[in-house]
């Protein structure tokens, strides 16, 4: 997948703003698109959310997802058409981009129809039916902000219609009270490691951590073609408790990276 220069894609010119929805505006942390359109726009309003940490499927009525995080706190939307000359994934990984070099931590991330339904995540989870759009055409992606704005999350959702438009949805929740320790899924970990290149942990300092351990080594072990350097304080610690919950050792090494934290980094 070619990459995107996050500062190409977000050119702040007045004819991105021409046809907005009256009274919309965007979320402060997320530039937009050149040549977007706000086509839906929900102010803040406090409301209990869920948002889903797995697939989603709906089992007797009922939807169902393997997590989620359930909060109250204030939410507001909103929903991007995009350009012709840009795809919903080319706004989506702007966005990403964008949020992960203010220091958003990644909780969840799926991509096409490991998400499940995009029919349930536009009418159920989202409330918005130009969500609704070709199940392999579809991205979600769950993150929370760095500290001191760490009881705040954004949801993003993208997807091209049958009619070939494309759209980006972004939603920031703030939560009433403090949300708590929240850990990413493995399939999450392995998923931005191969998209990035890498996966930095400035809180893993110390001596191995058995939940961090168990996540990390799940992932791992979700692409056993993959190889890694380990970097970080305690790099050489980590590698060989990462090969006691089942990472072969030949697919691991020690890294030079001199980060506060743990660092691990795809060797291609």
């Amino acid at each position: 997948m070619r990459s995107l220069s996050f500062f190409a894609l977000c050119c702040f010119s007045a004819q991105s703003f021409a046809a907005d929805l009256p009274g919309s505006q965007d979320l402060p942390m997320l530039p937009r698109m050149a040549d977007a359109q706000i086509v839906d726009y929900r102010p803040a309003v406090e409301m209990e959310r869920i948002y889903p940490l797995g697939s989603i499927r709906k089992i007797s009525g009922q939807l169902r997802f393997d997590g989620q995080v359930t909060a109250r706190g204030q939410t507001t939307s909103v929903t991007y058409e995009l350009p012709p000359e840009h795809s919903s994934t080319d706004a989506f990984t702007a966005a990403r981009e964008a949020l992960q070099k203010q220091g958003a931590e990644l909780l969840f991330w799926c991509q096409a129809r490991d998400c499940g339904e995009s029919s349930l995540w536009a009418n159920e989870v989202f409330g918005n039916a130009k969500l609704y759009g070709a199940d392999d055409q579809q991205a979600y992606l769950l993150l929370r902000l760095a500290a001191p704005q760490d009881n705040t999350l954004v949801a993003l959702y993208s997807i091209t219609r049958g009619n070939r438009k494309a759209y980006l949805h972004a939603e920031q929740f703030d939560a009433a009270a403090p949300l708590g320790e929240l850990l990413p899924t493995s399939a999450t970990l392995l998923r931005q490691l191969k998209s990035t290149g890498e996966l930095d942990f400035a809180k893993l300092s110390g001596a191995p951590d058995e939940t961090w351990l168990r996540l990390l080594s799940r992932g791992l072990n979700l692409d056993t073609g993959l190889r890694v350097s380990v970097s970080g304080p305690n790099a050489e610690a980590w590698r060989q408790a990462l090969v006691k919950q089942g990472v072969r050792a030949a697919r691991m090494e020690t890294g030079s990276n001199e980060g506060s934290g743990l660092h691990i980094e795809l060797l291609r």
